[in-house]
């Protein structure tokens, strides 16, 4: 007798079939390994609630957010430069715009404060040592 009988080849045929696809399975698809879920912490649950769609803290947020988006580019920023237009291009003021400081001398009175510039002290050698 040789070779195998009929039964013992299909259960070969079988067995080598089932080794092969068992192979196969081994493989790991690029959407594995499937890892169950990490437990949230503090931080990670506490963003996921506020970032909730239409949560109330979101909606408060963002109105706070467009409120101080309006007041600063509406309000401050063109009233900074109305201040500043006024104040040095339209008040009267003495010194509102400063193109030249005057020239104080020993002897002259200071405007804003009333003082008098003292004398230069008397030495000899005029500041050389």
């Amino acid at each position: 007798m040789s070779g195998y009988t009929p039964d013992e080849k299909l259960r070969i045929d079988q067995l080598t079939k089932l080794r092969r696809q068992w192979l196969k399975d081994q493989e790991l698809s690029p959407r594995e390994p499937v890892l169950p879920p990490k437990p949230a912490g503090a931080v990670e649950k506490f963003w996921a609630r506020f970032l909730e769609p239409k949560s109330l803290w979101r909606l408060y947020t963002f109105k706070a957010y467009n409120a101080g988006v309006f007041a600063f580019t509406r309000v401050i920023i063109p009233a900074w430069i109305v201040h500043y237009y006024v104040k040095y291009h339209v008040a009267k003021r003495p010194y509102g715009i400063v193109e030249m400081k005057p020239k104080l001398f020993p002897g002259d009175t200071i405007l804003e404060t009333g003082e008098m510039i003292p004398a230069l002290p008397e030495e000899e050698g005029h500041g050389h040592h």
